[in-house]
């Protein structure tokens, strides 16, 4: 016979023997170990044989899990740190060296900064050439690419055909080759300037007057609002036909309806396309680089940011300089993104207030 003690009064069978802090009764025959008792008001127990082992067990399948997750998530985290963030680092690094891609760099602190904005007239010309083809280039295509969207909305047949033939070019738009056949069409006696010529305009060629080559690069960016016009399109599929049938019902013209249904039910919509845009924007380089030969010509009329600081990393080797100009490009981009974010508090509406 054996003898346990434990936090209440109770009769049982064991297989061995063990003692708790309160008193029991228990009896059993052979060799082993008893069962543990309970406190009585959260006392300590007797541990059972093998409870840890049950809570490690319960915990390696979260480790595990962790594990896997940061294997799948390793060629990102990879290659966002080699290829992204290791090149920011060296750039910030070089932007405030003289470096010429041959010989070792050589701190100069911020006498490349300085000189941008004191001693360099081109680049000031790129600036402005680069914030005229965001103004006219973003509106423009956005304008665009709401009313095709509002027209395949109202589409009953052929609309997935017409969908994909206009988003066909913001695939294809951003090639080199699209913009060397741009550049042939609105050169001097291509199709462009033939047509014009046709009906008396004589402009010789957009891509040679320095008044309309800007337009022209300008134009390229408005021919690729496929991307912006399928995002107009679900938005405009989000928004309740019941709003169009009362305000009809209250005697609303169509316009009326656009203006005070559409538009401010898609603001969102027309705000997140607004800023994918305008950072797009300010990005521009293949189409000025082909149209202009890499030269930003004619008269520095298409040297745009970007182009500029090809120019000075790549043709002049002052990649010091080139660095400097790309982190203020970044620091430009960020400002102008944070101005949107602050001005649409006044013109973006969204159902439910909180989520702003």
């Amino acid at each position: 016979m054996t003898t346990a003690s434990g936090a209440s009064t109770g009769t049982g069978t064991g297989t061995g023997t063990g003692t708790g802090s309160s008193t029991g009764t228990g009896t059993g025959v052979g060799k082993g170990t008893a069962t543990r008792g309970t406190g009585e008001r959260g006392g300590p127990a007797t541990r059972r044989p093998g409870g840890g082992d049950a809570r490690g067990r319960a915990r390696r399948p979260k480790r595990e899990r962790e594990g896997a997750a940061w294997v799948f998530l390793s060629p990102w985290v990879l290659g966002a740190g080699v290829l992204t963030l290791l090149p920011m680092a060296v750039s910030l690094y070089l932007s405030f060296t003289d470096y010429n891609l041959f010989d070792p760099p050589s701190w100069i602190g911020l006498r490349n900064y300085t000189q941008m904005f004191t001693e360099d007239p081109r680049l000031l010309r790129s600036v402005g050439n680069t914030l005229l083809y965001v103004l006219v280039a973003v509106p423009l295509q956005l304008a665009l690419a709401l009313a095709v969207a509002v027209a395949l909305k109202s589409m009953k047949r052929g609309k997935g055909f017409y969908r994909s033939a206009f988003y066909a070019p913001s695939l294809l738009g951003a090639s080199m080759s699209i913009a060397l056949v741009w550049r042939a069409l609105f050169n001097d006696g291509g199709t462009v300037d033939n047509l014009l010529g046709a009906v008396g305009i004589h402009t010789g060629g957009w891509v040679n007057q320095p008044g309309w080559a800007l337009l022209s690069v300008a134009l390229l960016t408005v021919w690729q609002f496929g991307a912006p016009m399928v995002i107009f399109l679900a938005g405009l599929q989000q928004i309740p036909g019941e709003l169009y049938e009362a305000a009809a019902v209250d005697g609303a013209s169509r316009w009326r309806q656009f203006a005070s249904i559409t538009l401010p039910m898609l603001s969102p919509v027309l705000f997140f396309n607004l800023v994918l845009q305008t950072i797009q924007a300010f990005q521009v380089f293949t189409p000025a680089y082909a149209v202009s030969g890499g030269r930003g010509g004619p008269a520095d009329s298409t040297l745009f940011y970007t182009l500029y600081l090809y120019d000075r990393g790549f043709t002049a080797s002052h990649m010091g300089y080139a660095s400097a100009m790309a982190w203020v490009l970044l620091l430009a981009i960020a400002v102008v993104t944070a101005v949107l974010f602050r001005t649409s508090r006044s013109w973006v509406f969204y159902a439910n207030e909180e989520d702003r």
